[in-house]
């Protein structure tokens, strides 16, 4: 406890790391406040009975409850999320932007401005597509006719959402930690409170059990945390040799070092992209009410065994196919033979490739059936009987954005720490975020 105290002196005595906290604070304070401010012409009291269950009540989590509350900011980072992952596969697939990727600081300024330019056209239409599904008529007033109500909310969502961007921004420059991971972390944390409440409403109400199965459920919500936190930080290190160089007096290289291969190298996004393929059944039985049938009703439940299983085998799927096509182990090889560096006992250049495509796809395997184990055990926590807003906090998108985000604003805040000479928040060494995996090159746009 006395170390605890002293390392918070410590971060509260350097100015820069002091001023970096304090604004993200107060950039997080804006947003909080603006996710309850109801867009004009909906009636507050109409939005208390609107209650968010699914893969709305999911939506509505990363939004920080402002889904559901219909405030300026209910979109929230989402349609900036969407155009991030648009133009990280066009670098994958159109030459241009696969140029703008090699063309460093410049080139990431051209990709920045089209994402943001995109995310403008993603809000417009996921806005109007907001205030024509969610915004029954009951819930107007009756001074604002349909259109106006309509092109009205449609600006009022889009630039709350540009303005939400803006934040973000401002929060990876000014502040500490990435900015739009941190917005959707406390858009996910705002939820708990009432979870927990909710939760413990059930046990002492009508669904019984008392104090024991609350605890027991507290227990259980401890270890997913730990076990998402050793899938997060698991690493296979590959040990590198570099050969000894003299320039003038002085020797470079003849240190061993290791390439570090994450066990979880996608990240989450083969869960984001299962659960966009997940949508589609919805969308299916919404627009063509002929084609419901029993499966496709199973495939639009996410409670179901069939939508839990089909959910599974595509997050395993969709990591090996994404961390395929982001991680290059030929690109490594390369690399390290040009810095004169090799794997003891691997020949360098191809065989050094296949050998660590090798390690990739051995430890890819487990982390993509943990990954998909953490996906799924909300439903399973559903089916045991914790109640739907708590059981979100059990796994899936949402926790694993938890434990990224703390665990990479952790590390920037110790680097301050260390920089300085200071004693980190944990022992040295021992806290590592994303930005110490440098070997995998994948840059998740959600966290």
């Amino acid at each position: 406890m006395k170390k605890l105290i002293s390392t918070l002196t410590n971060i509260w005595k350097i100015e820069d790391l002091r001023t970096r906290i304090l604004n993200t604070l107060l950039f997080l304070l804006i947003y909080r406040i603006g996710s309850h401010i109801v867009l004009p012409g909906i009636n507050p009291a109409a939005l208390q009975s609107e209650a968010k269950d699914g893969l709305i009540g999911l939506l509505n989590m990363f939004a920080g409850g402002s889904f559901s509350r219909s405030a300026i900011f209910a979109l929230g980072v989402m349609p900036y999320i969407s155009a991030s992952i648009v133009v990280q596969l066009l670098g994958i697939a159109v030459p241009y932007f696969q140029k703008l990727q090699k063309e460093g600081e410049s080139g990431r300024k051209k990709m920045t401005q089209i994402t943001r330019y995109l995310t403008l056209v993603i809000t417009l239409v996921q806005a109007v597509a907001y205030v024509r599904s969610q915004i029954s008529p009951d819930m107007r007033m009756s001074e604002i006719g349909e259109p106006t109500f309509t092109i009205l909310s449609t600006f009022i969502l889009t630039a709350g959402t540009m303005f939400v961007m803006w934040l973000g921004e401002k929060i990876t420059d000014k502040g500490i930690g990435n900015g739009i991971s941190l917005i959707i972390m406390v858009g996910i944390i705002a939820q708990l409170p009432s979870g927990l409440i909710s939760e413990w409403g059930a046990r002492v109400g009508g669904q019984g059990g008392g104090l024991i199965p609350f605890i027991v459920e507290l227990a259980a919500l401890f270890f997913v945390v730990v076990f998402t936190i050793m899938i997060v930080q698991g690493v296979r290190k590959i040990p590198v040799q570099y050969a000894k160089k003299i320039v003038g007096n002085k020797q470079y290289g003849g240190v061993r070092q290791y390439i570090p291969l994450k066990v979880n190298s996608a990240g989450v996004m083969p869960i984001i992209f299962a659960q966009a393929i997940m949508f589609v059944p919805l969308t299916l039985s919404q627009f063509f009410p002929d084609m419901k049938n029993s499966f496709l009703d199973s495939l639009s439940n996410y409670t179901s065994v069939t939508y839990n299983v089909t959910f599974a085998i595509l997050i395993i799927a969709f990591t090996f196919f994404y961390t395929a096509i982001m991680v290059n182990p030929q690109q490594m090889a390369d690399d390290m033979k040009k810095n004169g560096g090799f794997i003891p006992g691997i020949k360098p250049g191809f065989a050094t490739g296949n050998y660590i495509d090798g390690v990739i796809s051995k430890i890819t395997l487990p982390g993509s059936v943990f990954l998909a184990i953490i996906a799924i055990l909300p439903a399973v926590a559903g089916k045991l009987g914790v109640n739907s807003q708590f059981a979100h906090f059990y796994g899936g998108t949402s926790l694993l954005i938890l434990v990224g985000v703390v665990l990479d604003t952790i590390q920037q805040i110790e680097s301050h720490l260390l920089m300085r000479h200071y004693d980190g928040l944990m022992k040295s060494g021992r806290v590592k975020g994303r930005a110490n995996a440098v070997a995998s090159g994948v840059t998740d746009p959600t966290l």
